[in-house]
């Protein structure tokens, strides 16, 4: 077999050269961050940052163009920020408008701790039209972003430094009678002064003209402990002044503060829009304390002041009851205080014309209230006030300054719930004795109260109350007790409805002027004298009253005086409904007198202004308008101090007793009387 053919050698042919695919996927991914890079347009992402904006305030927020300058601190700048109103409000007008909104964020920060720093932000013409309507809507109302179950709230970022130019709002509110601008502005620091925020108010406020500056440290500091946080703040609502000035240590919490405030004006219920704590109308005032803030209570500690002629210290805490009302605590104390300054808790004007810093109008309205013939006030209680907080107040009044008022000190204790007020106690110290009260005002439909009052007169000395008069002089103990059941909106109403009882019982043993027992026709030459200034005076033995109150109207069941001259007797009404009084006043000696008068005294008229007709003889008119101010005096020092208890009542029962029997009344020596 013949041999194989040999295999023809094998050939490799050369490699291919391999393409730079390495070199080619750069160059592309270059090629694309260029043409990323000079296409690219920031304001892709709006939809995405309108989106997230609006939904953490619930309100529709878009912005017209957006900038970012990426680096370890990223500076993002919005143009034409704008947040819309709700549904309902015209929509012409914006809730908020932002010219440009800068803001850098450290990222690195974040990055690291999981932190969010701002160490800038930049708001250049902010602008706020904040609008309530009279139904109680407003576009200011804000949606809060709510944690995932579970989960705690983020943490506050940090901010470094807030600079705001050229910035206002203007608010109006008609339930708060408010229609106001405020400029807002971040100052630079100078050689002279640091760097603050700065805030100008102007407008009206609770139907006042309101100015007001606020002058605060720069945002920077506000997490600087080593530096207190400083605030000055001054604002005028109407005639009333508030200032406050001082450091904060924490401000985001208001802690460590060390605040002065200062309270000043005609009138301490102008505060009320200023703080929704309701009082009542007072004289001319001015008040300073230190400002506290401890969650969840503001306090007002040592203040000191004068309000009309009398002075108040004492401290308040109040808690502002954020989403509820306030509830305010007072402890309150006075050295000397003129009961006449505290005529507002009644519905009287308070002060007097002497009162310093009475203005014109407040001089008018004490002359008006003095010209009036009716004696209770008819203002009405204001209960929507009352129920906008609940009150606990202690007062004490250490000494009462009014040589008018045989009143020596006052202790107050009074809660205000729900608009019901209770007062328990009301005590005035009447020399040894006291005059104690426990009052009941619920209100009801219709702004009606329904009160219920219980005093009761506890061993008073005669001589104290007469001490008020600068005219009477005696001794004896007066005890009693009065209540009434009533309802009304103004003291004036509750009396013209009230139904109760009035119980005094008096035990002598020393003397009491002869002028009432006088001007009632016992001794007419008498009292002459005792007009002129030169009193007589007479033993009393006993005095006893027992005054019925039904339907407004005050009967008399008994009413007796008893001295070792004469016994009065009394018989009438007193109508509260019209504020009038139809009184009657006999005299039976117990020996003949020359010029005795024969006949009943009658003692008629409105109940601030009555009138003395005893009888149709001339020249006893004329004596008893001598002595008409000296007359009504004691008798309306004497028919408010009504107690029992006073002791021993011999004399009263005997006295009783002779009036049983019949008595000779003597008559008048012909000629006297004409």
């Amino acid at each position: 077999m013949p041999d194989s053919a040999p295999l023809p050698a094998q050939t490799t042919a050369p490699p291919r050269r391999r393409r730079p695919i390495g070199l080619i996927v750069t160059a592309a991914i270059v090629v694309a961050v260029a043409v990323l890079i000079l296409l690219w347009n920031w304001d892709w992402f709006i939809p995405l940052v309108d989106a997230r904006a609006s939904a953490a305030v619930g309100r529709r927020v878009t912005i017209s163009h957006l900038h970012v300058r990426l680096g370890r601190t990223t500076t993002v700048v919005a143009d034409n920020v704008v947040l819309a109103n709700p549904d309902g409000f015209p929509q012409t007008q914006p809730l908020g408008q932002i010219d440009h909104l800068t803001v850098a964020a450290g990222v690195m920060d974040y990055i690291h701790t999981r932190k969010i720093v701002l160490p800038l932000i930049a708001i250049d013409h902010p602008t706020i039209a904040a609008t309530a309507l009279a139904d109680g809507r407003n576009n200011f109302t804000l949606a809060s972003p709510k944690p995932a179950a579970n989960q705690p709230p983020a943490a506050a970022p940090q901010i470094g430094d807030l600079r705001i130019t050229n910035g206002s709002a203007h608010v109006v509110d008609p339930k708060f009678r408010a229609n106001f601008t405020l400029a807002i502005a971040t100052r630079d620091a100078t050689a002279t002064a640091p760097s603050a925020i700065v805030a100008d108010a102007r407008g009206t406020y609770a139907g006042q003209p309101i100015t007001g500056r606020f002058v605060g440290g720069a945002l920077l500091t506000l997490r600087d402990a080593a530096h207190p946080y400083p605030i000055d703040l001054t604002l005028a609502n109407g005639a009333t002044r508030v200032v406050l000035a001082g450091t904060v240590q924490n401000p985001v919490n208001f802690a460590g503060a060390r605040v002065r405030v200062t309270f000043s004006g005609p009138d301490m219920s102008a505060l009320y829009p200023l703080t929704g704590i309701p009082i009542p109308q007072t004289p001319p005032f001015s008040l300073a304390g230190n400002l506290d803030y401890v969650r969840p209570k503001i306090r007002l500690t040592d203040f000191a002041g004068r309000v009309g002629s009398s002075d108040l210290n004492g401290e308040i805490d109040a808690d502002p009851g954020l989403g509820g009302k306030p509830d305010v605590t007072m402890n309150l104390w006075s050295r000397r205080v003129d009961l006449a300054d505290l005529g507002g808790f009644i519905g009287t004007p308070p002060g007097k014309p002497t009162t310093p810093g009475e203005t014109p109008a407040e001089k008018a309205a004490l002359a008006h209230a003095a010209a009036k013939k009716t004696l209770l006030p008819t203002t009405p209680i204001n209960l929507p006030k009352l129920r906008a907080a609940d009150i606990h107040l202690a007062y004490r009044g250490e000494h009462i300054e009014n040589r008018f008022t045989p009143f020596d000190n006052i202790v107050v204790k009074m809660d205000v719930v729900d608009g019901r007020i209770t007062l328990h106690p009301l005590d005035l110290a009447i020399g040894t004795g006291r005059m104690a009260s426990n009052i009941d005002l619920a209100p009801g439909a219709h702004d009606v109260v329904a009160a219920r009052a219980d005093v009761r007169f506890q061993h008073i000395n005669l001589s104290r109350l007469l001490q008020a008069t600068h005219t009477f002089h005696g001794e004896g103990i007066i005890g009693g007790e009065a209540r009434i059941d009533a309802n009304g909106n103004s003291l004036a109403s509750m009396m013209g409805q009230g139904n109760g009882e009035v119980k005094l019982i008096l035990l002598g043993g020393g003397n009491l002027s002869a002028l009432l027992v006088d001007l009632s026709g016992l001794e007419f030459g008498n009292a002459l004298l005792s007009a002129l200034g030169v009193p007589q005076r007479t033993d009393i033995r006993c005095f006893v009253t027992d005054l019925p109150l039904k339907q407004g109207i005050l009967s008399t069941k008994a009413f007796l005086l008893f001295t070792n001259e004469a016994r009065v007797t009394g018989d009438g009404t007193v109508d509260f409904r019209d504020q009038t009084l139809n009184f009657a006043l006999t005299t039976r000696s117990t020996h003949f007198s020359i010029g005795s008068l024969p006949g009943p005294i009658d003692v008629t008229g409105p109940l601030g202004d009555p009138s003395i007709r005893p009888g149709t003889e001339v020249v006893a008119r004329a004596g008893a308008a001598a002595g008409l101010g000296v007359l009504l005096t004691p008798l309306g020092a004497l028919l408010p101090t009504i107690q029992f208890g006073v002791g021993d009542n011999n004399d009263c029962t005997r006295a009783e007793a002779e009036e049983r029997q019949p008595l000779r009344v003597p008559h008048a020596r012909r000629g006297v009387h004409k």
